[in-house]
């Protein structure tokens, strides 16, 4: 492992680390935090009180656990405002929406191998799966990361194949590391991924990749369908063709 630099904060890092520990959690107690973030009883006294004084944080003064502040959402507001890509990617998103009547995304890939949902378009006639700014999904279960990983080197791959977590999100979540590569040199082949109800159930789900100038994928575009009312067969049909044009229109602009 590599030494640590001298210009790096370390309490700077565990309190951002901290904050990070809340994404799977509504709420944590002292307790929590340390045992989360691998810290002392001390040490987790001492950030939370700190984010609690500057505002991150907030304590519920009868069960003492702690939970995140609507003064969090501001750290990422700049990232998800000022990008071009997401300037650019609005008005592509609300068109591909009224083509195809149902839910559009945009999501980006993290440093954990889960795609990131950024921007979300649904139509007004039936109400979507909660899913705010921010929600996670393993690449490997969502056709947004497949997309994204059939553009891997093949070494690389084989060694983010070989490494997944085998969690089974539905009966039908893909875990077996030769059909996930018969799905992804798909993608790679027909410029577009599927999943059929592999993170949630009864959702289908086609994607395709926005790239930068330099070819690099950077992102991708998913169309989310119901089932039964859209088979795999009709979805590939007429949404995979969408998705691509419309992750080349995003990435005209990139």
């Amino acid at each position: 492992m590599p030494e640590a630099s001298a210009l790096l904060i370390q309490s700077l890092e565990k309190g951002l680390a901290v904050l990070e520990s809340f994404r799977a959690h509504a709420s944590l107690s002292l307790q929590e935090i340390a045992r989360e973030n691998g810290i002392s009883m001390g040490s987790a006294q001492r950030v939370a009180y700190t984010l609690e004084q500057t505002g991150y944080l907030s304590k519920d003064p009868r069960s003492k656990r702690y939970s995140t502040t609507v003064k969090a959402v501001g750290l990422g507001y700049s990232y998800l405002y000022r990008q071009p890509l997401f300037q650019h990617a609005h008005a592509v998103l609300h068109q591909l929406n009224q083509e195809c009547g149902e839910i559009v995304n945009l999501s980006v890939p993290d440093d954990q191998d889960n795609m990131v949902f950024v921007m979300r378009v649904a139509p007004a006639r039936h109400i979507p799966v909660y899913m705010p700014a921010g929600t996670r999904i393993p690449c490997i279960a969502s056709a947004s990361g497949r997309a994204l990983w059939a553009h891997l080197p093949p070494a690389e791959l084989d060694r983010k194949l070989r490494a997944i977590a085998r969690i089974k999100h539905t009966p039908r979540t893909t875990t077996d590391p030769a059909a996930l590569r018969d799905l992804i040199d798909e993608a790679r082949r027909d410029h577009y991924a599927y999943a059929d109800e592999e993170f949630y159930p009864g959702d289908l789900n086609v994607a395709a990749t926005v790239s930068d100038d330099s070819g690099e994928p950077v992102a991708a575009v998913n169309i989310s369908v119901p089932k039964p009312l859209w088979s795999l067969e009709r979805a590939r049909a007429e949404l995979g063709p969408l998705v691509i044009r419309a992750a080349r229109a995003i990435s005209k602009h990139v």
